[in-house]
């Protein structure tokens, strides 16, 4: 009996992820790296594409966001443009600004209070309508003050021009996952939503949610939990953009037990015809997932990221913190190293996969700033976007 058409094109999909791969040189088309941010102070970039094709790069410089953004699919990069600060911003660690864009409006999200380092905090948005040049004064996403003050969050844009975000919510006296959304290019937000409350406790505290729109419209979140003594990585998903979500899952067939906060969260791929792909660190080790099918381990690493690009999920990841920074694209059966010394990459597609596949990150110790590289195939190519 002949498999179905659907089974084939995932298998095609993500077979080539779907392997324990070994470091080698790479194939002949690496990506370019560019330089996007040369201030040595630059950290936790976050990267974005618009529908059409534009890059934004969000960044944080002491207490202050700012965003540089590429009309030439990410080969250069404007002069930063400062955006504002929500107060004593998280920083570090995975903590810090978060970007979104549709074809109307760019949105970041920060999360800063009076105080700061874990005493206060709340998710603030600002918004641009002209593609970066100008942003609106800040509005609050968290309806309880001070109840985001772990500092850690996530952004998402859909292909209906709605914003959501998440965040780990401290109301409640417990570590639980809150979200709103925004459909009105990030100038108000709903009132706060559940996302998850673990069964037993609080969930893992200091490992930051996750959150990304298919290009059906379905919206994922992603975050650790802590149950039962393991700190595993789970899913939800919303078909009514953040309204209402359906049971936690856990991803993967294999447990961690850890009594600690790891400080290590994941990211979503979604694709077509909803397939989606995860990747997330488990006890030093670098693993991709689709839900409910056993992970695939991609060998060593930990700070992870993915996008869906035209061809497939890109994956990137470090083999340690600071480190080596790898990416794996569709095709490719071993990973490139695009840096000797990184922190902190994130990677990013427009909804629909149809642009650039844009990797940012953080230049390691003693480096130069915030660094850039287009991952789709053909992005060498001068003539094309």
């Amino acid at each position: 009996m002949p498999f179905p058409r659907r089974t084939l094109a995932r298998a095609a999909m993500l077979a080539p992820l779907f392997l324990v791969l070994a470091l080698g040189a790479g194939p002949a088309d690496r990506p370019q790296v560019v330089r996007a941010v040369a201030d040595r102070e630059a950290r936790q970039p976050q990267v974005a594409v618009s529908p059409d094709g534009r890059v934004f790069l969000a960044f944080g410089v002491g207490d202050e966001i700012r965003c540089v953004c590429s009309d030439d699919g990410g080969r250069t990069f404007s002069e930063p443009v400062r955006v504002g600060s929500p107060g004593v911003m998280a920083l570090g660690m995975r903590r810090g600004p978060r970007i979104a864009s549709t074809a109307g409006s760019v949105v970041i999200a920060a999360i800063g209070g009076r105080v700061g380092k874990g005493r206060d905090g709340d998710v603030w948005a600002w918004r641009s309508a002209d593609g970066g040049e100008r942003w609106s004064d800040p509005v609050r996403v968290n309806d309880v003050e001070g109840s985001a003050r772990e500092g850690l969050h996530a952004l998402a844009a859909g292909p209906d021009g709605r914003f959501f975000c998440a965040w780990i919510d401290l109301r409640d006296d417990r570590a639980e996952v809150r979200g709103a959304s925004s459909t009105d290019g990030g100038a108000t937000w709903s009132e706060n939503v559940l996302v998850h409350r673990s069964p037993i406790g609080p969930i893992c505290p200091c490992c930051h949610p996750s959150a990304a729109f298919g290009p059906d419209g379905t919206l994922y979140v992603m975050w650790r939990d802590a149950i039962d003594g393991s700190r595993d990585m789970y899913l939800s998903r919303s078909a009514d953009g953040g309204e209402t979500f359906g049971p936690a899952e856990k991803l993967g067939q294999g447990t961690w037990p850890l009594e600690t906060c790891p400080m290590d969260g994941g990211a979503i791929a979604p694709g077509p015809d909803g397939l989606v792909l995860t990747a997330w660190m488990r006890d030093g080790r670098f693993y991709a997932a689709e839900p409910g099918r056993s992970e695939r381990l991609l060998g060593p690493g930990v700070q992870g990221w993915a996008a869906w690009g035209a061809g497939g999920p890109s994956i990137v990841w470090l083999d340690r913190r600071p480190g080596r920074l790898l990416a794996l694209r569709p095709g490719d059966e071993e990973p490139i190293e695009l840096s000797r010394s990184a922190n902190d990459p994130t990677v990013a597609s427009p909804v629909g996969a149809l642009g650039p596949v844009v990797v940012s990150w953080e230049s390691g110790p003693g480096g130069t700033g915030i660094f850039s590289a287009r991952l789709d195939r053909g992005s060498n190519d001068p003539g094309g976007r």
